[in-house]
């Protein structure tokens, strides 16, 4: 079986945007569901409502990958599963290693959909001396001495990274010296790679900072027409202040 360090995606050498890469999971997830209920063709309006995109959208990514439906018919569930599937480079095994092996850790260590989706978690790599050997999803984990070679044996290009943010920069640059050229990063902070190394962050704490900001601002609609408009000129008191909406403000001298 080929591995991760062997091949690579065509998709830069054939042009497809970054945009329409990103997206490609998308229709990919929404196919296999309708895959595993049995569901022969779907339209491009169906396929674009389950992946939460426009259907125009949809069929200008398809054209990228020279999958155009017919027309009446639809596209092909199968066939587009597996067009999109070798496009992303899932047909094969990418071996994975996750350094960090904590709770999170821990917990993508355990998550069931890496092997389905032709991802192999190949090693757990973790610096506490005490978690050498302990086996978390059935895998030993691995002390982070052995990090470089753990890369070289298994040919992994790609590295999961669930450290604490003041060790991430350092196991990145091992992992890339190594041999890694992606990285997937999960730690709070921002990464520096080479050329030619690319990464991917995830972070949930933006993610919920960006989702308390839609809640403060819905909460908001619903308050605006009780609540003074902000826009409104002040209102002058008879000593000169004027009121805003915290109350007396000193007048504004003239220059």
């Amino acid at each position: 079986m080929a591995t991760g360090r062997t091949h690579r995606p065509a998709t830069r050498s054939r042009g497809i945007p970054e945009a329409t890469v990103a997206r490609l999971p998308l229709y990919l997830r929404a196919l296999t569901a309708l895959s595993e209920r049995s569901v022969p063709t779907v339209s491009s309006e169906e396929l674009a409502s389950a992946a939460g995109v426009n259907s125009a959208k949809l069929r200008k990514d398809f054209s990228y990958l020279g999958s155009y439906g017919t027309r009446g018919v639809g596209y092909d569930v199968e066939y587009l599963v597996y067009q999109i599937s070798r496009e992303l480079g899932l047909t094969q095994d990418w071996p994975v290693v996750i350094v960090g092996i904590g709770n999170l850790g821990a917990a993508l260590a355990n998550y069931g959909g890496f092997a389905s989706r032709g991802f192999r978690v190949a090693a757990l790599i973790d610096a506490d001396p005490a978690m050498a050997g302990t086996p978390v999803a059935g895998i030993p984990v691995q002390h982070a001495d052995e990090l470089e070679q753990i890369v070289s044996d298994n040919g992994v290009s790609i590295g999961v990274i669930s450290t604490p943010a003041g060790a991430a920069q350092q196991v990145c640059d091992r992992l890339v010296a190594a041999g890694v050229t992606s990285i997937l990063n999960f730690a709070p902070t921002v990464l520096s790679v080479p050329d030619g190394v690319d990464v991917r962050k995830v972070d949930l704490s933006i993610e919920l900072q960006i989702l308390a900001f839609h809640e403060q601002r819905k909460s908001g609609d619903e308050t605006a027409e009780s609540s003074p408009d902000p826009a409104a000129p002040p209102v002058r008191s008879a000593a000169g202040s004027r009121k805003g909406p915290d109350g007396d403000m000193p007048a504004v001298m003239p220059a």
